[in-house]
Parts: structure tokens; sequence; C-alpha cells
């Protein structure tokens, strides 16, 4: 028996797609197909929901934390969206469970090895699976560790992989450390595909918020007349209507 309740050989990805094939809501998985883009020519095209809230998810797999890795491997590769949210999820909890442990290196590098291998076959496909697994994910490893890594995912063809990489530093920001970040904003500042121009705004407005409002002012003041119409909104969103006007006169 696990700490959750769950039975050791109920912790299988069959038992979580079952609970979740519960909740299932036909109606909602055509809203969530619709918002998360998935027809011809979209971001998510392809992509397939059986109609499973976020919040949902979340509750439910409480229950399954401690779950084998291979298990969470499972879940990732399903064509399901919410089995691959769910496997996210739980993974999260390992990673941060490993994170506590004394020792726990090896167990982190299982986990982020998992994690990178199922991003490179293309399992961490939409905007709301990188935003809930990245930093919780790579942000704890790359903390103290060369981050070059992220550097190849920000060069990457692949829209996931770049949002990976500039996701993952929001660990970083929390940290009050925003070279990084900083530094793949400057990278990606030609990329106008729009979940890219969201990202590097928002992480941009975080360290205004969160680090150093001159450290924003700095990246502004130098790039703003080179930055897309989006990432230059979401960056300048919370400043004083005066200086957010300035900045988007600059363009």
């Amino acid at each position: 028996m696990t700490d959750t309740g769950v039975p050791a050989n109920r912790l299988t990805a069959a038992a979580v797609r079952a609970e979740l094939a519960s909740l299932a809501d036909p109606a909602d998985a055509v809203h969530l197909q619709r918002f998360f883009k998935t027809g011809p020519g979209e971001y998510g095209e392809g992509d397939v929901f059986i109609g499973v809230r976020v919040p949902q998810t979340r509750k439910a797999v409480k229950r399954f934390a401690g779950m084998p890795l291979s298990e969470i491997d499972e879940l990732l590769d399903s064509p399901v969206h919410e089995h691959r949210l769910a496997g996210l999820v739980i993974l999260n909890g390992e990673m941060a469970k490993a994170s506590r442990t004394r020792g726990g290196e090896a167990r982190q590098r299982e986990i982020v090895e998992l994690y990178s291998a199922a991003v490179s076959r293309g399992r961490v496909n939409n905007w709301d699976l990188v935003d809930a697994s990245a930093e919780f994910v790579l942000g704890p490893w790359f903390l103290e560790r060369p981050r070059d890594p992220l550097f190849e995912l920000a060069a990457s063809d692949s829209l996931w992989h770049r949002r990976v990489a500039l996701l993952t530093t929001f660990a970083f920001i929390k940290r009050g450390d925003t070279a990084t970040t900083l530094a793949l904003c400057e990278l990606l500042l030609p990329d106008r595909r729009d979940l890219i121009q969201k990202a590097v705004g928002w992480m941009l407005r975080e360290i205004g918020k969160r680090v150093d409002p001159a450290i924003l002012a700095g990246f502004l003041d130098a790039h703003a007349a080179n930055m897309g119409r989006t990432a230059l909104s979401y960056a300048t969103e919370q400043l004083a209507a005066e200086r957010r006007a300035h900045y988007r006169a600059q363009r």
C-alpha cells in the first residue's frame, strides 16, 4: 500500500486511464479540441481529447503518487491529451520528491532523461503540457548545472522544444537568476510564432515582477524596437501607462 492508499499494483497507466475515463465529458471534449487548436494546420493538429478539465486531472492523479516511471512513460505515449497531462503531473511530483531526498540525484537524472526523451519524440506537444512540466522537471535539474541543452532546444525547428527551453527558465527566475532567460529571449526575438512570442513576453514580464524592474527595462531599452508586437505587449503589460507607451512606440 502506498502513502496515498492506492495498492502498489494499481499504480498503472491503465488505472489512470480508467480514472480519467470516468470523468470524461464529450461536450467538454469538443470545446477542448477547439481551444487547443487541433484542426488541420493548427498547432495542436490531430490531438485527441476525452473531455477532462485540468483541475479534475490534477485532483485525480494525486492518488497515483509513486507510480513507476515505465507506467508514466506509457501515459506520455498516449494519443489522448489528458493522459499525457496526467503523466506529466505525476512526473512533476516524482521530481519534487527526488529533489528533497538525500542522494536523490540518480533518481532525478532518470526522471529528466525520461522527460527529455518524451520531449524529443513529440509527446510534450501543446502549450499547457509544456507549461505544466518544463519548469518543474528540467528547472530543478539545470539550476546548478550547465544549461547548454536548453540552448540546443531553443535552436530546434520544433515549436514545442523552443517553448520547453524558455519555460524551463521560469524555475531560475523564481530563484532570482535571469541570465539564461534573457539570453534565450534575445535568441528567440526573431521567432514570430505566437506561442513563442507569448512565452518571451511572459518570461520578461516575470523578471520585472519577481526579480528587478531595472533588468526588464534594460532589455527593453536594447531590444524593444526589434520585438514582435505580442512579445512586447506581454512584457510591458504591468508597466505604468507612460512607460508602456514609450516602449511600444519603439517598434
